[in-house]
Protein backbone atom coordinates (compact mmCIF):
# COMPACT_ATOMS: atom_id res chain seq x y z
CA UNK A 1 0.00 0.00 0.00
CA UNK A 2 1.59 3.52 -0.76
CA UNK A 3 1.92 6.22 2.38
CA UNK A 4 0.82 9.13 2.08
CA UNK A 5 0.35 12.22 4.25
CA UNK A 6 -3.18 13.82 4.78
CA UNK A 7 -3.02 16.34 2.73
CA UNK A 8 -2.08 14.43 -0.51
CA UNK A 9 -5.06 11.98 0.59
CA UNK A 10 -7.62 14.52 0.47
CA UNK A 11 -6.52 15.86 -3.23
CA UNK A 12 -6.34 12.44 -4.35
CA UNK A 13 -9.81 11.68 -3.22
CA UNK A 14 -10.92 14.65 -4.74
CA UNK A 15 -8.88 13.92 -8.18
CA UNK A 16 -10.47 10.57 -8.50
CA UNK A 17 -13.75 11.63 -7.67
CA UNK A 18 -13.77 14.26 -10.66
CA UNK A 19 -12.31 12.13 -13.27
CA UNK A 20 -14.66 9.28 -12.60
CA UNK A 21 -17.66 11.69 -12.55
CA UNK A 22 -18.25 14.90 -14.81
CA UNK A 23 -20.90 15.98 -12.43
CA UNK A 24 -19.01 17.14 -9.80
CA UNK A 25 -16.61 20.65 -9.29
CA UNK A 26 -14.75 21.92 -7.21
CA UNK A 27 -14.91 25.31 -6.00
CA UNK A 28 -13.74 27.94 -3.09
CA UNK A 29 -11.00 30.55 -2.26
CA UNK A 30 -7.74 30.18 -3.99
CA UNK A 31 -8.06 26.40 -4.50
CA UNK A 32 -7.49 26.63 -8.19
CA UNK A 33 -4.64 28.57 -9.18
CA UNK A 34 -3.27 29.23 -5.78
CA UNK A 35 -4.01 25.18 -4.66
CA UNK A 36 -5.74 25.98 -1.64
CA UNK A 37 -4.17 27.58 1.53
CA UNK A 38 -3.17 24.19 2.54
CA UNK A 39 -1.68 23.00 -0.65
CA UNK A 40 -4.64 20.10 -0.90
CA UNK A 41 -5.95 20.93 -4.54
CA UNK A 42 -2.40 21.54 -6.31
CA UNK A 43 -3.02 20.79 -9.86
CA UNK A 44 -6.26 19.80 -10.11
CA UNK A 45 -6.92 23.44 -11.51
CA UNK A 46 -4.30 22.29 -14.40
CA UNK A 47 -6.19 19.19 -15.40
CA UNK A 48 -9.99 19.42 -15.39
CA UNK A 49 -9.59 23.49 -15.79
CA UNK A 50 -11.96 26.30 -15.03
CA UNK A 51 -15.07 25.36 -15.63
CA UNK A 52 -14.73 22.08 -13.34
CA UNK A 53 -11.92 23.89 -10.60
CA UNK A 54 -12.38 27.37 -9.84
CA UNK A 55 -11.87 29.89 -7.83
CA UNK A 56 -14.44 32.44 -6.02
CA UNK A 57 -15.40 35.66 -4.20
CA UNK A 58 -14.76 35.84 -0.77
CA UNK A 59 -18.27 35.17 0.22
CA UNK A 60 -19.35 32.22 1.92
CA UNK A 61 -23.31 32.78 2.44
CA UNK A 62 -22.63 33.04 -1.64
CA UNK A 63 -20.81 30.17 -2.27
CA UNK A 64 -23.40 27.92 -0.15
CA UNK A 65 -26.08 29.25 -2.44
CA UNK A 66 -24.36 28.52 -5.43
CA UNK A 67 -23.42 24.69 -4.16
CA UNK A 68 -27.59 24.63 -3.25
CA UNK A 69 -28.21 25.70 -6.86
CA UNK A 70 -25.97 23.50 -8.54
CA UNK A 71 -26.52 20.71 -6.52
CA UNK A 72 -30.53 20.50 -6.76
CA UNK A 73 -29.81 21.30 -10.90
CA UNK A 74 -27.67 18.05 -11.19
CA UNK A 75 -24.19 18.54 -10.37
CA UNK A 76 -22.14 17.30 -7.28
CA UNK A 77 -20.38 20.49 -5.97
CA UNK A 78 -17.45 19.97 -3.48
CA UNK A 79 -17.33 23.75 -2.21
CA UNK A 80 -14.10 24.87 0.08
CA UNK A 81 -14.66 26.93 2.94
CA UNK A 82 -11.10 27.80 3.98
CA UNK A 83 -12.07 27.78 7.61
CA UNK A 84 -14.45 26.46 9.89
CA UNK A 85 -14.81 29.69 12.01
CA UNK A 86 -17.11 31.41 9.02
CA UNK A 87 -19.33 28.58 8.09
CA UNK A 88 -21.64 30.85 9.88
CA UNK A 89 -21.75 33.08 7.05
CA UNK A 90 -23.18 29.77 4.86
CA UNK A 91 -25.66 29.02 7.43
CA UNK A 92 -29.05 30.18 6.14
CA UNK A 93 -27.94 28.55 2.79
CA UNK A 94 -26.99 25.27 4.12
CA UNK A 95 -29.32 24.96 7.16
CA UNK A 96 -32.84 26.33 5.74
CA UNK A 97 -32.22 25.27 2.08
CA UNK A 98 -30.00 22.61 1.20
CA UNK A 99 -30.76 20.48 4.40
CA UNK A 100 -34.50 20.89 3.64
CA UNK A 101 -35.28 20.75 0.14
CA UNK A 102 -35.18 16.97 0.04
CA UNK A 103 -37.67 17.01 2.25
CA UNK A 104 -39.51 20.18 0.72
CA UNK A 105 -39.66 18.09 -2.82
CA UNK A 106 -41.81 15.04 -1.19
CA UNK A 107 -38.17 13.25 -1.62
CA UNK A 108 -37.89 14.20 -5.36
CA UNK A 109 -34.99 16.05 -5.16
CA UNK A 110 -31.69 15.09 -3.53
CA UNK A 111 -29.17 17.57 -2.51
CA UNK A 112 -25.38 15.76 -3.16
CA UNK A 113 -23.09 18.97 -1.95
CA UNK A 114 -20.15 18.24 -0.18
CA UNK A 115 -18.66 20.89 2.20
CA UNK A 116 -15.01 20.19 3.29
CA UNK A 117 -13.34 23.29 5.63
CA UNK A 118 -10.21 23.34 7.46
CA UNK A 119 -11.22 23.40 11.43
CA UNK A 120 -8.94 22.60 14.89
CA UNK A 121 -6.87 24.54 17.34
CA UNK A 122 -2.79 24.00 18.23
CA UNK A 123 -1.86 26.01 15.35
CA UNK A 124 -1.23 29.43 16.61
CA UNK A 125 -4.07 30.08 14.56
CA UNK A 126 -5.64 32.64 17.23
CA UNK A 127 -9.08 32.75 18.33
CA UNK A 128 -10.91 33.55 14.82
CA UNK A 129 -9.26 30.45 13.09
CA UNK A 130 -9.37 28.04 15.15
CA UNK A 131 -12.25 26.47 16.08
CA UNK A 132 -14.24 22.94 15.96
CA UNK A 133 -17.61 24.20 14.74
CA UNK A 134 -19.11 20.63 15.09
CA UNK A 135 -21.56 21.61 17.37
CA UNK A 136 -22.96 24.19 15.25
CA UNK A 137 -24.43 21.73 13.33
CA UNK A 138 -25.10 18.48 15.15
CA UNK A 139 -29.30 19.59 15.74
CA UNK A 140 -29.92 20.31 12.03
CA UNK A 141 -31.75 17.05 10.23
CA UNK A 142 -30.51 16.26 7.24
CA UNK A 143 -26.65 16.99 7.73
CA UNK A 144 -23.56 14.34 7.70
CA UNK A 145 -20.86 15.48 9.66
CA UNK A 146 -17.57 13.72 8.73
CA UNK A 147 -14.05 14.30 10.18
CA UNK A 148 -11.44 11.64 9.54
CA UNK A 149 -8.02 11.20 11.50
CA UNK A 150 -6.32 8.87 9.02
CA UNK A 151 -5.03 9.67 5.82
CA UNK A 152 -7.09 6.41 4.87
CA UNK A 153 -9.66 7.62 6.23
CA UNK A 154 -9.47 11.54 4.82
CA UNK A 155 -9.41 9.67 1.30
CA UNK A 156 -12.30 7.15 1.56
CA UNK A 157 -14.64 9.53 3.91
CA UNK A 158 -14.26 12.06 1.64
CA UNK A 159 -14.85 9.85 -1.98
CA UNK A 160 -18.21 8.83 0.01
CA UNK A 161 -19.32 12.29 0.97
CA UNK A 162 -19.00 13.27 -2.50
CA UNK A 163 -20.96 10.33 -3.41
CA UNK A 164 -23.38 10.61 -1.11
CA UNK A 165 -26.66 12.40 -2.23
CA UNK A 166 -26.87 14.31 1.19
CA UNK A 167 -25.55 17.58 2.22
CA UNK A 168 -21.69 16.65 3.78
CA UNK A 169 -20.19 18.53 6.11
CA UNK A 170 -16.29 17.14 6.03
CA UNK A 171 -13.50 18.78 8.74
CA UNK A 172 -10.42 18.50 8.10
CA UNK A 173 -8.50 19.58 11.38
CA UNK A 174 -5.28 21.64 10.42
CA UNK A 175 -2.80 19.60 12.41
CA UNK A 176 -3.20 16.77 10.32
CA UNK A 177 -2.26 17.48 7.12
CA UNK A 178 1.50 16.55 7.55
CA UNK A 179 0.16 13.16 9.34
CA UNK A 180 1.61 9.97 7.16
CA UNK A 181 -0.17 6.59 6.86
CA UNK A 182 -0.78 4.29 4.37
CA UNK A 183 -3.95 4.41 1.87
CA UNK A 184 -5.66 1.92 0.03
CA UNK A 185 -8.65 1.15 -2.35
CA UNK A 186 -11.04 0.25 0.64
CA UNK A 187 -13.84 1.97 0.25
CA UNK A 188 -15.52 4.08 3.65
CA UNK A 189 -19.35 4.34 4.79
CA UNK A 190 -20.32 7.32 6.43
CA UNK A 191 -22.05 6.60 9.95
CA UNK A 192 -19.04 3.71 11.00
CA UNK A 193 -17.09 4.35 13.78
CA UNK A 194 -13.53 2.46 14.30
CA UNK A 195 -12.07 0.49 17.30
CA UNK A 196 -8.37 2.04 16.49
CA UNK A 197 -7.13 -0.06 20.19
CA UNK A 198 -8.89 -2.42 22.19
CA UNK A 199 -9.10 -2.55 25.68
CA UNK A 200 -11.00 -3.31 28.93
CA UNK A 201 -11.14 -0.87 31.38
CA UNK A 202 -12.30 2.58 29.96
CA UNK A 203 -13.72 3.28 26.61
CA UNK A 204 -12.52 6.96 25.14
CA UNK A 205 -14.46 7.60 21.79
CA UNK A 206 -13.08 10.83 19.70
CA UNK A 207 -12.61 11.99 16.73
CA UNK A 208 -10.06 13.49 14.18
CA UNK A 209 -6.80 15.01 16.14
CA UNK A 210 -8.34 14.13 19.56
CA UNK A 211 -8.28 10.49 18.09
CA UNK A 212 -3.84 10.30 18.01
CA UNK A 213 -3.77 11.75 21.39
CA UNK A 214 -6.43 9.53 23.27
CA UNK A 215 -4.00 6.82 21.52
CA UNK A 216 -0.92 8.59 22.98
CA UNK A 217 -2.63 8.73 26.47
CA UNK A 218 -3.49 5.06 25.83
CA UNK A 219 -0.25 4.12 25.42
CA UNK A 220 0.73 6.19 28.98
CA UNK A 221 -2.20 4.77 30.63
CA UNK A 222 -0.87 0.98 30.41
CA UNK A 223 1.97 1.30 31.79
CA UNK A 224 -0.02 2.19 35.01
CA UNK A 225 -2.13 -0.87 33.85
CA UNK A 226 -5.30 0.85 32.52
CA UNK A 227 -6.29 -0.58 29.26
CA UNK A 228 -8.24 1.98 27.43
CA UNK A 229 -10.14 0.92 24.30
CA UNK A 230 -9.77 3.90 21.95
CA UNK A 231 -13.15 4.45 19.50
CA UNK A 232 -12.52 6.72 16.08
CA UNK A 233 -15.68 8.00 15.88
CA UNK A 234 -15.04 9.32 11.84
CA UNK A 235 -18.58 10.34 11.51
CA UNK A 236 -20.77 12.70 14.22
CA UNK A 237 -23.25 12.62 12.38
CA UNK A 238 -24.61 9.61 12.06
CA UNK A 239 -22.99 8.87 14.77
CA UNK A 240 -22.09 5.00 15.06
CA UNK A 241 -23.89 4.24 18.45
CA UNK A 242 -23.76 0.16 18.50
CA UNK A 243 -20.09 0.26 18.44
CA UNK A 244 -19.46 2.80 21.36
CA UNK A 245 -22.03 0.61 23.53
CA UNK A 246 -20.61 -3.03 22.44
CA UNK A 247 -17.53 -1.00 23.63
CA UNK A 248 -18.93 0.22 26.77
CA UNK A 249 -20.43 -2.73 27.72
CA UNK A 250 -17.07 -4.59 28.21
CA UNK A 251 -15.29 -1.43 29.97
CA UNK A 252 -18.40 -0.09 32.05
CA UNK A 253 -16.54 3.27 31.48
CA UNK A 254 -16.78 6.09 28.72
CA UNK A 255 -14.70 8.93 28.39
CA UNK A 256 -15.52 11.12 25.45
CA UNK A 257 -13.18 13.49 23.86
CA UNK A 258 -13.76 16.72 21.98
CA UNK A 259 -12.04 19.77 20.99
CA UNK A 260 -14.38 22.16 21.66
CA UNK A 261 -16.19 23.80 24.49
CA UNK A 262 -18.01 21.39 26.98
CA UNK A 263 -21.30 23.52 27.16
CA UNK A 264 -23.03 22.62 24.16
CA UNK A 265 -20.66 19.88 22.40
CA UNK A 266 -21.33 17.07 20.78
CA UNK A 267 -19.94 14.98 23.33
CA UNK A 268 -22.93 15.45 25.78
CA UNK A 269 -24.86 14.01 22.54
CA UNK A 270 -22.44 10.79 22.88
CA UNK A 271 -22.98 10.49 26.08
CA UNK A 272 -26.65 11.06 26.23
CA UNK A 273 -26.87 8.83 23.45
CA UNK A 274 -25.08 5.85 25.22
CA UNK A 275 -26.75 6.66 28.41
CA UNK A 276 -29.90 5.53 26.79
CA UNK A 277 -28.81 2.58 25.63
CA UNK A 278 -26.12 1.57 28.12
CA UNK A 279 -27.36 2.68 31.66
CA UNK A 280 -26.83 -0.48 33.01
CA UNK A 281 -24.05 -0.97 32.11
CA UNK A 282 -22.01 2.50 32.87
CA UNK A 283 -20.43 2.78 35.97
CA UNK A 284 -18.87 5.98 35.33
CA UNK A 285 -19.19 7.87 31.89
CA UNK A 286 -17.42 11.94 31.51
CA UNK A 287 -16.74 14.65 29.13
CA UNK A 288 -13.14 15.99 28.88
CA UNK A 289 -13.24 18.76 26.37
CA UNK A 290 -11.87 22.51 26.31
CA UNK A 291 -13.11 25.36 28.79
CA UNK A 292 -15.84 27.41 27.88
CA UNK A 293 -13.50 30.75 26.36
CA UNK A 294 -12.49 31.86 23.36
CA UNK A 295 -8.76 29.71 21.70
CA UNK A 296 -5.73 31.57 23.09
CA UNK A 297 -3.07 32.63 20.86
CA UNK A 298 -0.24 32.33 23.24
CA UNK A 299 1.39 29.10 22.46
CA UNK A 300 1.86 28.14 25.88
CA UNK A 301 -1.98 29.14 26.71
CA UNK A 302 -3.34 27.24 23.65
CA UNK A 303 -1.40 24.32 24.53
CA UNK A 304 -3.13 24.23 28.19
CA UNK A 305 -6.14 25.16 26.53
CA UNK A 306 -6.71 21.78 24.41
CA UNK A 307 -7.35 18.26 25.77
CA UNK A 308 -4.09 16.94 24.92
CA UNK A 309 -2.55 13.47 26.16
CA UNK A 310 -1.43 14.17 29.20
CA UNK A 311 -4.93 15.88 30.59
CA UNK A 312 -6.94 12.92 29.20
CA UNK A 313 -4.33 10.26 31.02
CA UNK A 314 -4.67 12.46 33.86
CA UNK A 315 -8.59 12.33 34.37
CA UNK A 316 -8.71 8.69 33.80
CA UNK A 317 -6.21 8.08 36.19
CA UNK A 318 -8.89 10.57 38.67
CA UNK A 319 -11.76 9.21 37.89
CA UNK A 320 -10.52 5.65 38.26
CA UNK A 321 -8.72 6.24 41.17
Amino acid sequence: MPTLDFRSAIREALDEELAADERVILFGEDIAVAGGVFATTTGLYEKYGAERVFDTPISELALAGAAFGSAVTGLRPVLEVMFGDFLGLAMDSLVNQSTKYWFLTEEQVSVPLTIRSVVGAGGRFGAIHSQMPVSWFMGVPGLKIVGPSTPADAKALLKASIRDDNPVLFFEHKRLYGNQGEVDATPARLGEAAVVREGTDVTIATAMKSVHDALEAAEALAADRVLAEVIDLRTLRPLDLETVVASVRKTNRLAVVEEGPVTGGWAGEVLASVTEDALGYLDDAWRIATPNTPIPYSPPLEDAFLPGPARIAAEIRRRLR
